[in-house]
């Protein structure tokens, strides 16, 4: 049992002695004075201004901390969701007790919890789903995830390029001494002054939550990071995106976009420059005669795809380099009817495809094929759960053909309910989605008649634009996967080289010892 010496004890007392005597001498003076008054309400506006300013700054704090945590991915494939949802569901669990940044056993403990969770989401039938990770990614996640907490430390939290762990560690350590001298002060000021003491202690309880908290909060935050980055780069490993290199998958062309790309440019009168990086490949779908080829001559601005009075001039799938203000790198691929095309050639294109633009035409109601190739094309894109479905936009032509047949007096407010032509056009527009399945907003009416161009190159050029986030998304994750094979055969063939020299030289290397 520890016992306090009386020496010290008095000497802390002569220490405390004047202020605590300086405190009711001065309330005395107050009231005889007539402003005590006014300096309990001082007293009260300073402080709640005080709280108020401390609440704003933690509020800050917090939201400082908000923005630098980590988010999923919008890139990951939608498998990755549900192992995301198991890590915000173990970061929710930390508490900053269990898990003391200065005991690098129990952090590691918890960037092994983390792992646990992505794999076994992963690899439910393996009854050691960890074990699942290959050697050099696990080393790159250990990596990469230090070093983006790293950048997070350093961009969020004031004067952390100063702070080093020693400090950290030694806060912690003290904190159960320091609240007993806290307790001690605060058992001595009660005896002393019991007035104020209890006015301090209510002030105190309030103060609590913006200072006391604020370290707890930093501290848990960091613990949070830590398993969110470790997370982020489990799915990124375990979901098959995580690449060895730090090469940017769009930065090469793959083989099908190589061969795409002289396609297309052995198809134009001079030979354009070769593409630096991986296109964006836009698909023009629809049956025939239903004016793909000239959407994608008005997309160009000029004549390169095959358009003539005779029906379906396209006899196969045909690219064509597409460059324009807003989109650099594209390829777009011009069709023949669908009605014609091998169920394998369009799934293949389908699947290659960043973007799918469906040529549709407003006077021709029979749509139930059109649905049941749409239907077959998506339910082939859903079983893909380690790509995004490529964005959808559905073109309406032949516009100017509704009702009234004669009338032509663009533009037209789809939403005048006093104009017959718009009527016919927005009916067309409502059966067509409902009919394909298609959100309203991403079927665009155009018409394409020479002299009657409509809708083109403001309307479906901005939803086009629109589109190029999530287009942009499902290119890259067609990109990782070639590149990933790629990677693995390229890996395989240097181990094979390397192994085929090591064996080579081992009997010279044998002899050297002997």
């Amino acid at each position: 049992m520890s016992r306090i010496d009386g020496l010290w004890l008095g000497s802390l007392l002569l220490w405390v002695l004047p202020f605590a005597v300086l405190v009711p001498l001065g309330l005395l003076w107050l009231q005889q004075h007539g402003a005590m008054l006014v300096w309990l309400g001082s007293l009260l506006l300073l402080s709640g201004a005080g709280f108020g300013l401390q609440s704003w700054l933690k509020e800050r704090q917090q939201h400082q901390l908000d923005e630098g945590q980590t988010r999923p991915d919008p890139t990951w494939p939608p498998v990755a969701e549900g192992a995301w949802a198991r890590v915000e569901s173990l970061v929710e669990q930390i508490e900053p007790d269990d898990w003391p940044l200065d005991d690098g056993t129990r952090l590691g403990e918890l960037a092994q919890l983390t792992l646990e969770r992505v794999a076994s989401y992963f690899h439910p039938e393996v009854e050691q789903p960890l074990l699942e990770l290959r050697v050099p990614h696990a080393l790159l996640v250990i990596e990469r995830a230090s070093r983006d907490l790293r950048e997070s430390i350093t961009q969020n939290i004031p004067f952390s390029h100063r702070l080093t762990i020693g400090s950290l560690v030694r806060v912690y350590r003290w904190k159960p001494f320091a609240e007993r001298l806290l307790g001690m002060y605060r058992a001595g000021y009660w005896v002393v002054n019991p007035a104020n003491a209890l006015l301090s202690e209510a002030w105190g309880h309030l103060r609590k939550r913006g200072f006391a908290m604020a370290q707890q909060d930093v501290y848990r935050w960091l613990l949070q990071e830590y398993v969110r980055k470790v997370g982020a780069y489990a799915i990124d490993l375990y979901s098959g995106r995580l690449l060895l290199t730090d090469d940017t998958p769009i930065m090469r062309l793959t083989q099908v976009s190589r061969e795409d790309v002289e396609r297309a440019v052995s198809s134009e009168v001079a030979e354009a420059e070769p593409l630096p990086g991986e296109p964006l490949r836009i698909l023009v779908l629809g049956r025939s005669n239903t004016g793909k080829s000239s959407l994608i001559n008005l997309l160009f601005g000029q004549l390169r795809a095959a358009t003539d009075v005779l029906p379906e001039t396209t006899r196969a799938l045909m690219p064509y380099r597409l460059e324009r203000d807003g989109l650099d790198l594209a390829l777009i691929f011009d069709s023949p009817g669908v009605e014609r095309l091998a169920y394998k050639t369009l799934n293949e294109a389908a699947i290659s495809a960043d973007m799918i633009i469906w040529v549709s035409a407003a006077h021709r109601p029979d749509r139930q094929s059109e649905r049941q190739t749409l239907d077959a094309v998506r339910t082939a894109q859903a079983a893909r759960v380690d790509r995004r479905p490529p964005p959808l936009l559905v073109v309406v032509t032949y516009i100017d053909r509704l009702r009234p047949l004669r009338e032509w007096l663009p533009p037209y407010d789809l939403t005048d309910s006093t104009n017959l032509k718009a009527m016919s056009i927005q009916a067309a527009v409502t059966a067509l989605a409902t009919d394909l399945e298609v959100p309203i907003a991403n079927v665009i009416p155009v018409c394409l008649a020479e002299g009657r161009l409509y809708n083109v190159e403001d309307t479906l050029w901005t939803a086009i634009l629109d589109q190029m986030d999530r287009a942009q998304r499902t290119r890259l994750l067609r990109c990782q996967d070639e590149r990933r094979r790629e990677e693995n055969w390229n890996l395989l063939r240097r181990q094979l080289a390397n192994a085929g020299r090591f064996l080579i030289a081992l009997p010279r290397r044998m002899s050297r010892n002997q």
